[in-house]
């Protein structure tokens, strides 16, 4: 009896073969052929599957922001429930963060798609709409640590949600090795530190 084909099963694993050679070689260096060769499969079993790089760098980053917010989660669950916004926040920004093989691989992903997205407004449209949802989640956090006393009343939101993000612009320093990540890790802290402190 023939083996059943999982076509999901197949599409990250030709997905997580992008990652490898965005990751080793720069998203310039894609193509086609060689994320085919990355994924031991023909040319053509790929164009099966995605008919175009864009194609594929869209799942491929989908499928990384899915295993990005697995990560966050499981680091969530272990924290004090319910876990503090500063907490959550420090952990969503070290996510962003290339600080270990798997964020590395998701921040150099991250990097590829914002290029490809500077020409190709359906693709630009997909990503300010994933990046104002991932915004609004931390203005969210932002907004309740303020109702809660956590950070003080008179912080305006929408500027501490700008500043907050903003730290994850550590990242091409870290990856052209200008900073250490102990030293973006003890700003992050630092920042933080001074929002939340400053509450009566």
């Amino acid at each position: 009896m023939p083996k059943l084909v999982d076509h999901q099963e197949r599409r990250e694993a030709i997905a997580r073969a992008l990652w490898r050679v965005v990751d080793q070689h720069g998203w310039t260096k894609v193509t086609m052929r060689e994320v085919a060769r990355e994924a031991g499969v023909s040319l053509g079993h790929l164009q099966h599957y995605f008919t175009s790089r864009t194609e594929l760098l869209t799942f491929a980053m989908d499928l990384t922001a899915a295993q990005t917010g697995d990560r966050i989660t499981r680091a969530l669950a272990a924290l004090d429930q319910p876990p503090h916004p500063r907490d959550v926040l420090r952990l969503v920004l070290a996510e962003m963060l290339p600080l270990g093989p798997e964020a590395r691989a998701s921040s150099r992903m991250r990097a590829a798609y914002v290029l490809e997205t500077l020409h190709d407004p359906a693709l630009r449209e997909q990503a300010g709409l994933g990046l104002r949802e991932g915004r609004a989640m931390v203005e969210s956090l932002v907004r309740q640590a303020i109702a809660q006393g956590q950070i003080a009343p008179d912080r305006d939101p929408d500027v501490e949600t700008d500043l907050v993000l903003a730290l994850t612009g550590f990242a091409p320093l870290l990856e052209l090795e200008v900073i250490e990540p102990q030293a973006a890790l003890a700003a992050v802290d630092q920042h933080l530190d001074r929002l939340f402190a400053e509450a009566p």
